[in-house]
């Protein structure tokens, strides 16, 4: 599996698990909704810091980002 792939699907599935919107997590990150909803349909790369920007803004470890449903233990 591609690793763009497993960021933007694990992005999305914490930004619902925690119900937000793409627009709620673009403000509580400091990024554009455009750019949330580019990574999420894999259309963008993304650098290390808007990495960590969004893994604060998820309240989640930013390796949990890149780790496969079938090696995620838990989603916190």
């Amino acid at each position: 599996m591609q690793l763009i792939h497993v960021f933007a699907s694990n992005v999305k599935h914490y930004r619902q698990s925690r119900n937000l919107s793409q627009e709620q997590l673009a403000e509580l990150s400091g990024l554009h909704r455009t750019y949330i909803s580019a990574l999420e349909r894999e259309r963008r790369n993304i650098s290390i810091d808007n990495i960590q920007k969004i893994a604060e803004a998820l309240n989640v470890d930013a390796y949990l980002l890149f780790i496969s449903d079938l090696e995620r233990i838990d989603c916190p």
